[in-house]
């Protein structure tokens, strides 16, 4: 494959578009595996959204159900589906969103800062590929299995802790529903809710997989 610098931008376009229709593959492989009721909770079966290429010095591949205005001028947009899974590709670089050419990623990935030049509050998925040879289809094969391995393994640690809550099914709902939004101080804030007191919690942070691990450990007494 070329490198992408050389690539005119609609063949820019039909990579990233590729990329992500493989991703998505990937992930309705894993999910084929799933009970009906597991498949009912993936967050990316849920109805139509909105993937966000956005071009940095890295490449943000974003998924949202945050709504967007229809396309104008320069802006460019492509549907596409497999199976039950729908969605749009909105592609935007320093041309057409001006805000992005000010983000510096020179010191690391600057997910927060495309997210708010962008204007979404939640997202579904945030992948980050670095120009070149990522963007393939094995890469992307490889990001879309390990996705849904994560929805998969928050739904199964979500479903645990709420077997441990009775009559608090609600908070739990509600830290899912953050975690699906990619909302991580609001997940946080729950967490110290469903588990009051425990150090493990309040040492996780807002990094979602440490923070269902450490509620679930407070809620098993296993957090010392």
């Amino acid at each position: 494959m070329p490198d992408l610098p050389q690539l005119r931008p609609e063949d820019m376009r039909q990579a990233m578009a590729a990329y992500v229709r493989a991703v998505h593959q990937s992930y309705l492989t894993v999910a084929d595996l799933q009970s009906p009721a597991g498949r009912a909770q993936m967050p990316l079966l849920h109805g139509p959204f909105t993937v966000i290429a956005a071009g940095v010095q890295n490449l943000h591949v974003i998924a949202s159900t945050d709504p967007l205005p229809a396309p104008v001028g320069p802006e460019v947009s492509l549907e596409n589906s497999i199976g039950q899974m729908r969605w749009t590709v909105r592609f935007y670089d320093p041309v057409v969103l001006p805000p992005l050419g000010l983000i510096n990623e020179a010191a690391g990935n600057a997910g927060e800062e495309v997210r708010r030049a962008v204007g979404i509050t939640t997202h579904l998925y945030h992948l980050i590929v670095q120009p070149g040879s990522q963007l393939s289809e094995h890469h992307a094969g490889h990001a879309g299995t390990g996705l849904a391995n994560a929805h998969v393994a928050e739904i199964r640690d979500f479903d645990a802790i709420r077997a441990r809550v009775p009559g608090r099914e609600a908070l739990v709902d509600e830290m899912a529903g953050a975690a699906r939004a990619g909302l991580r101080r609001a997940q946080a804030l729950l967490a110290a809710e469903i588990a009051p007191d425990s150090p493990a919690v309040a040492a996780a942070g807002g990094e979602p997989e440490a923070l269902r691990r450490a509620v679930l450990a407070a809620l098993r007494g296993e957090d010392g």
